[in-house]
C-alpha cells in the first residue's frame, strides 16, 4: 500500500498520462485497503484472514465523450498503456452533454480539515484473535445460550488518493476497527439466532469484549418462544440497530441522479412538509473519528456539515457534476466515487437528531404494538416509497414490552411513514446512520 503522498503522486501521473494521450480532461483514483480478521468458534480458531488490494481508476473526456478504466497495475508503463485505452475508448462512445469535471471554481483549494480517522495503533494477529475467544466466551456465558456461529474482531488500513486535470490533488487515510459475536439459543425447532457487533475508526473506542458478546447472547436468549401477531394496523416502534435503515431509504431518493431520471418517490416533494417540523437530519462528513467522514467528495469539492432535513422539510438534493448540469444546480459535495466508472453520490456521517421523549414514554401509550429489532429482505420500492419487510422483535402491550413475536410483516409507504415519525431521546452514535429509537404511527402489520 502506497502512502497518502506516494498515491496522489501516481494519481497526478495517471492524469499526466492522459493528457499526453490526448484528453481534453481527466480525473484519476486511488483506492487501497488492507484488512486482517480473525474468526474463533466454541473457542478454536477457525479462520484467519488477510487481504490486500490496490486499484487506480482514470476518468478521461474528449469533448462531450468520456470513458473509465481501472488497473491493478501501476507501474509508468501500465499508466501509459492505461491512458492510451481510456482515451480510445473515449473517442468512439456517445457524446454526454452533462458529462464533465466538477466546476474548477469550487474545488477545494484550502487545507483540508482533520478528521482524526487513522489509528496509529495497528492490532497484531493475536490480539485480534484474543479480542475474538473473549467475545465469544462472554456471549457463551449467557444462561440459554447452546451453541456459537463464533467470535470474530479486524482491523483495517486504507489509502484514497483523487487527482484531476483542472487543478485537485488530494488524499486522505483511515482505519477501521471492529469485533462481533453471534450464538444460538434454545434448542431443536425453538433456536433463535441474534448478534452483538461494533466498528469504529480507532480500537480504543470499541467497547470490551464481553459487552459485545453479553449483548448478543442476551439478546439471541430473549428471541426465544416468540408468538404470533395479528394481522391489522398497529404502531410500530423501530429499535436503533434498525431504525437507521428509513433514514438510508430516503437518503437514497434524495439522490440527484434518480431525480433528473424521474424515479424518485420524492419527485416534486422538495417544498413539501415530510416530517414533523421539529425534525433534523443532519450529514456530518467532518465528525472527528466518524466511520464515513471525509474531507472532500469524490470530485475534489470540499465537504461540509449539512442538515439534509430542516424543519421537517429536505433542503436539496443531493448531487455530483453531472446530475446538478441536468438538474440545472450546483453540486452539493456529495459526489461518491470506487475504482471505476463515474461518480455516484453518498451521505456521510447521518444522524436524526433525538427527540425529548424516553423510549418507554414514546410507548407509554400504545395499548397493542410491536417494537421491530430485526428487519428482514428488501421490499422497497425507490419509484413509489412503498415498504414492506419481514420482521420480528417483541410485542407492546399496554405501554409494555410484553415477549417476542416475529414471522410478521411491517407495511406502508415512506411518505406516510415520515410525517407519521416520532423519534425518543436514546440517539446513538457509533454506526454511519445515528438514530435514536423511532415510533411511526399508522403501519400495517400482516401476521396471522
Amino acid at each position: 500500500m502506497l502512502s497518502r503522498e506516494q498515491a496522489q503522486d501516481r494519481a497526478v501521473a495517471l492524469i499526466n498520462c492522459a493528457r499526453r494521450a490526448g484528453a481534453d480532461a481527466a480525473d484519476a483514483i486511488y483506492i487501497a485497503d488492507m484488512s486482517e480478521s480473525v474468526q474463533v468458534r466454541l473457542g478454536k480458531l477457525e479462520d484467519v484472514e488477510r487481504s490486500e488490494s490496490e486499484h487506480v481508476g482514470l476518468r478521461v473526456f474528449v469533448g462531450r465523450r468520456s470513458a473509465s478504466i481501472g488497473s491493478t497495475d501501476l507501474s509508468d508503463a501500465a499508466l501509459d498503456e492505461l491512458a492510451q485505452r481510456a482515451v480510445a475508448m473515449a473517442s468512439a462512445a456517445p457524446e454526454d452533454p452533462y458529462a464533465g469535471l466538477a466546476p474548477e471554481e469550487l474545488l477545494l483549494r484550502s487545507a483540508p480539515p482533520e478528521l482524526d480517522i487513522a489509528d496509529p495503533q495497528d492490532s497484531t494477529p493475536q490480539e485480534l484473535r484474543a479480542i475474538a475467544e473473549a467475545t465469544e466466551d462472554a456471549a457463551r456465558a449467557v444462561t440459554g445460550v447452546t451453541n456459537s456461529e463464533g467470535g470474530g474482531a479486524s482491523s483495517g488500513r486504507s489509502v484514497v488518493a483523487l487527482a484531476t486535470s483542472h487543478g485537485f490533488a488530494g488524499g486522505y487515510g483511515g482505519t477501521s476497527r471492529g469485533l462481533s459475536a453471534s450464538v444460538i439459543a434454545g434448542e431443536g425447532d425453538g433456536m433463535q439466532r441474534d448478534y452483538g457487533w461494533r466498528s469504529a475508526r480507532y480500537g480504543s473506542d470499541l467497547p470490551t469484549p464481553e459487552e459485545i458478546g453479553t449483548l448478543a447472547g442476551t439478546r439471541a436468549v430473549a428471541r426465544l418462544n416468540p408468538g404470533r401477531l395479528k394481522s391489522g394496523p398497529l404502531p410500530v416502534v423501530f429499535a436503533p440497530r434498525v431504525g437507521g435503515s428509513l433514514i438510508g431509504h430516503l437518503v437514497g431518493a434524495m439522490a440527484g441522479s434518480a431525480i433528473a431520471r424521474r424515479s424518485s418517490f420524492l419527485l416534486d416533494r422538495l417544498e413539501e412538509q415530510l416530517f414533523d417540523s421539529a425534525l433534523r437530519i443532519i450529514d456530518d462528513p467532518h465528525r472527528p473519528r466518524g466511520l464515513r467522514s471525509r474531507p472532500f467528495d469524490g470530485e475534489g469539492l470540499p465537504t461540509a456539515r449539512r442538515a439534509l432535513v430542516e424543519g421537517g422539510r429536505l433542503t436539496g438534493w443531493l448531487m455530483d457534476s453531472a446530475s446538478a448540469r441536468q438538474l440545472g444546480l450546483a453540486p452539493s459535495g456529495h459526489a461518491a466515487r470506487g475504482s471505476s466508472g463515474a461518480p455516484g453520490v453518498s451521505a456521510t456521517n447521518l444522524h436524526l437528531e433525538a427527540g425529548s421523549v424516553s423510549p418507554a414514554g414514546l410507548m407509554a401509550d400504545i395499548a397493542d404494538g410491536v417494537y421491530v429489532t430485526e428487519l428482514i429482505g428488501h421490499g422497497v420500492n425507490a419509484v413509489t416509497g412503498d415498504y414492506s419487510r419481514g420482521a420480528s422483535g417483541v410485542r407492546i402491550v399496554n405501554g409494555e414490552l410484553a415477549g417476542p413475536v416475529a414471522e410478521f410483516t411491517v407495511a406502508g409507504n415512506l411518505i406516510d411513514m415520515f410525517r407519521g415519525l416520532t423519534p425518543a431521546n436514546d440517539l446513538e452514535w457509533h454506526r454511519s446512520i445515528n438514530v435514536p429509537t423511532i415510533r411511526v404511527d399508522g403501519m400495517t402489520v400482516a401476521g396471522d
